[in-house]
């Protein structure tokens, strides 16, 4: 609209400018001079305003999505500065990610309602962004994101316990909208980037209903590993104690009269060879060696 006013203008100021300028030098009338010169500015900010309008300039995390009198490219612009037809509409959409806060009471599996403070991380995805004006136009958000983001929390909260939200398992919960949200929207030109749960507000009695029940888990957790460990040290000891006596039956296995006479021949022919002053006893039985004493 703005190029067709500066070239109407600038045609309009362009035909007073001649006229003015006749006036000057055919009819030698100067008293039409200021009017030329005026004319002749005016006449040339028309036309700098009207070949700016062939210019635009997209900011940074932003496309731009050109309309010419209703119809829509596919092709949207880029940040920076780009050429268009001067007769078109750009219309800037931001394509940086945006952040969508919900309190909302949800239901869940026991038939409860809980308090859910949740947020939606969002971009509008680039490629498609020139669709998703053709189809919603500039405000999407109300029509593509907060319905499926309420609908799809709700949904999966229902399938699930309320300490689910109280508990490890809530990241596990946010993975699953994240996933189910994701599958509505990206169909439609909107990318999801995450969805945390922030807080949850339980029943009166029931957080700590929870709390005691998760108490009483992690102590028997406890006994459990006290249990275990005290089964493995009573295993180690039967196994050591099993050694022992496998120890002892080879070693009384392995020990003969044979071998206790040779052992008390080689114990005597030592203490003999000694140079110390000594005592013999001959004479110990049938298989008895002398006994050797010694006096120093």
């Amino acid at each position: 609209m703005l190029f067709v006013v500066c070239i109407l203008l600038a045609a309009a100021t362009f035909f007073l400018w001649q006229n003015a300028r006749r006036k000057v030098t055919v009819e030698r009338s100067q008293s039409y001079r200021p009017a030329a010169n005026a004319a002749a500015a005016v006449c040339g900010i028309s036309v700098l305003l009207a070949v700016s309008q062939g210019f635009t300039t997209i900011p940074a995390g932003h496309v731009g999505v050109v309309n010419f009198f209703g119809t829509v490219s596919d092709n949207t612009l880029k940040a920076g500065i780009n050429f268009i037809n001067p007769l078109a509409n750009v219309v800037k959409m931001s394509v940086q990610t945006q952040e969508l806060k919900e309190i909302m009471d949800v239901p869940s599996k026991e038939g409860l309602t809980v308090q859910l403070e949740v947020s939606i991380l969002y971009h509008l995805n680039p490629e498609k962004a020139a669709d998703v004006y053709k189809t919603v136009g500039e405000q999407y958000e109300p029509v593509i994101v907060e319905p499926q983001f309420r609908s799809v929390t709700r949904g999966v909260t229902a399938g699930y316990e309320a300490k689910a939200l109280y508990t490890s398992e809530r990241e596990h919960l946010s993975q699953l909208i994240l996933k189910e949200i994701r599958d509505a929207t990206e169909a439609r030109g909107v990318s999801v980037e995450a969805v945390p749960l922030r807080r949850v507000g339980l029943p009166p009695g029931l957080s700590q209903s929870i709390e005691s029940k998760l108490q009483a888990e992690q102590e028997s957790q406890r006994m459990e590993f006290i249990l275990t460990k005290e089964r493995q040290e009573a295993d180690r000891k039967r196994i050591e104690a099993q050694g022992i006596s496998d120890f002892q039956k080879i070693v009384v296995q392995g020990i003969s009269d044979q071998l206790l006479r040779w052992k008390g021949i080689e114990a005597t022919e030592k203490l003999a060879n000694s140079q110390n002053a000594k005592v013999v006893v001959i004479g110990a039985g049938k298989d008895g060696l002398p006994l050797i004493l010694d006096t120093k």
